[in-house]
């Protein structure tokens, strides 16, 4: 019952939000976050001989990147920017990066946290695309959190950086990789309740 109320919930934001004359199946589900990657890094586990205690890397910089990272759940497509920082000008440019890589006859609906920077008129003169907000304090309802540590384990874990640039070029091989597969992306960010039509 628990799971049916959030689909129709969620059916019927994305109804209210989408133009009129927009089918559901003309509807595009993207997700979206940002995360940050840097000098204070992530460590996880690492392969040893049995008994012997590996030493991890951990640095004491404090240089970053973040990622802005949007999938599309119902074609795999992707779009992300890496910036050294977060407001709410970059996010309305990243809304329009996804904007331009929207068919014509689509309507991308894109769900996203409640971050300061995420708010109701970043997609006011952005025909087609609309906002749907998660609700507060629930980022594992955001599936895109799966690809943060995704990133992390595959790629940017135990590892150094010699700066800004290095970071950057990291996060950017790493983000490549992942999208590289469509059926990755589409299997690891879909969920039930983001269904439109039963």
């Amino acid at each position: 019952m628990k799971f049916k109320n959030i689909l129709k919930k969620f059916q019927i934001k994305t109804i209210l939000k989408i133009p009129g004359h927009i089918s559901l199946d003309n509807v595009d589900i993207w997700i979206q976050d940002e995360a940050r990657f840097g000098q204070q890094n992530t460590t996880t586990k690492l392969w040893a001989k049995t008994g012997s205690r590996p030493l991890a890397v951990k640095q004491q910089q404090f240089e970053y990147a973040y990622l802005f990272g949007s999938v599309c759940v119902t074609n795999g497509q992707s779009q992300a920017m890496v910036m050294p920082y977060v407001n709410k000008d970059i996010m309305h440019a990243h809304l329009k990066q996804i904007s331009m890589n929207t068919a014509e006859d689509r309507h991308a609906v894109i769900i996203m946290d409640g971050a300061g920077w995420h708010t109701e008129d970043l997609a006011i003169n952005i025909n087609n695309v609309s906002i749907i907000k998660l609700p507060p304090y629930s980022p594992e309802l955001n599936p895109i959190e799966q690809v943060w540590s995704w990133l992390r384990q595959h790629h940017l874990a135990n590892r150094c950086f010699n700066g800004y640039e290095s970071i950057v070029d990291a996060v950017c091989d790493a983000w490549n990789d992942f999208v590289s597969d469509s059926q990755r992306v589409i299997k690891m960010c879909t969920r039930d309740w983001m269904s439109l039509i039963n």
